[in-house]
């Protein structure tokens, strides 16, 4: 059952940015969370839907702070990669396809674990999946931020470590756009009259590679650049994005302080953004606590549970920055997040689903 929701899922292709198919998908969720017994509400987006779905305590623990669980439905593929490059396979106890490790695997993991406990008691439940994780939920940080306020404890269905270790932190995460404007003119007739936009972004690249190089534990990259349009025309536009990862709140704070504070080189305008930001949500003992309490879930069900910390960035950035205990990497066991090759192991689907209910139960 598990495998064919999957595949299900995996078929309704929901790239990041396409409201249409992503609000398709929300539809999806927002039925199965209902049969659930979930109270949703739909919180509209530019770029596609966020939904939250308020699921009641049982029992003694009906009153106690909720669980939170943060989710995702956006991928980072375009429409057709499915027909493409990335069709869905099964092999050998191995499943591919477009976004079947991040994060749809982990929805399902997330459903399975709903079903089980729905005759069982436990603390209420919250569910959050939001329409743009995978360009760092810029129009869903405030409500990420918001329903976390009073949890218990937030658990993130993101791909575990490749052991299938849960993470018990995560590196800061700052997508940054760098935008210059020049001056157009003829290459080979005036070319003292322009003022090269890329010329100008190459060298702010430098400078934010010495930014990066002062500094230890950063990572940058710069994932797209664009300006320009014929070889004869000095470019007068030109921009790039970069991805910056930081260990900690204070390496953060000196990086982005000097990278927003660039000044042009010639005389090109220069105009730095902050597209968007998850702080760095670094180790604690209330984290060490929940880990705990969660390797004995896990052995309540015959699993040997782990934790480490991450270099990837995710929306439990957000609630382990806000000092609520977090543990992320929930979904099920693979490799290729982001890559054609990406990949679950089936049978984890089910591991996985067990271990949830055995922690949503035990808390």
């Amino acid at each position: 059952m598990s495998i064919e929701r999957l595949r299900e899922y995996v078929g309704a292709e929901t790239p990041t940015g396409d409201a249409v198919a992503l609000n398709a998908f929300a539809d999806r969720l927002s039925i199965k969370y209902a049969e659930l017994g979930g109270t949703v509400r739909r919180v509209p987006a530019p770029t596609g839907d966020h939904l939250v779905a308020d699921f009641p305590g049982r029992g003694a623990r009906a009153d106690d702070a909720p669980l939170l669980f943060l989710a995702h439905h956006d991928t980072v593929w375009p429409i057709g990669q499915l027909r493409g490059a990335m069709p869905w396979r099964e092999e050998g106890g191995i499943i591919h396809g477009p976004g079947v490790f991040d994060m749809k695997g982990g929805l399902v993991v997330l459903e399975t674990a709903l079903e089980q406990v729905a005759d069982r008691d436990h603390r209420p439940l919250r569910v959050v999946v939001v329409a743009d994780e995978e360009i760092g939920s810029p129009s869903a940080r405030d409500l990420v931020t918001a329903e976390a306020a009073g949890a218990y404890a937030a658990f993130g269905f993101e791909p575990p470590h490749p052991n299938g270790n849960l993470k018990t932190s995560r590196w800061g995460s700052t997508r940054v756009r760098i935008e210059v404007t020049g001056r157009e003119a003829h290459a080979a007739l005036d070319p003292a009259g322009g003022v090269s936009a890329i010329d100008e972004l190459v060298d702010q690249l430098l400078v934010v590679r010495q930014i990066v190089a002062a500094h230890d534990h950063v990572l940058c990259n710069v994932g797209t650049v664009t300006g320009g349009g014929r070889t004869n025309v000095v470019p007068g536009s030109a921009a790039a994005e970069i991805g910056f990862r930081f260990v900690d709140p204070k390496t953060e704070e000196a990086v982005l302080a000097a990278v927003t504070a660039l000044e042009p080189v010639r005389k090109a305008q220069l105009a730095v953004r902050v597209l968007s930001n998850r702080p760095a949500w670094q180790p604690s003992p209330a984290t060490e606590e929940l880990l705990a309490k969660v390797i004995e879930a896990g052995r309540s069900v015959g699993q040997q549970v782990g934790g480490a910390a991450a270099t990837g960035a995710a929306d439990t950035n957000l609630t382990g920055w806000l000092g609520v205990p977090t543990l992320d990497g929930l979904g099920p066991l693979g490799k290729g997040a982001h890559a054609v090759h990406e990949q679950i192991v089936a049978a984890t689907l089910a591991e996985r689903a067990d271990l949830v209910a055995a922690v949503i139960t035990a808390l």
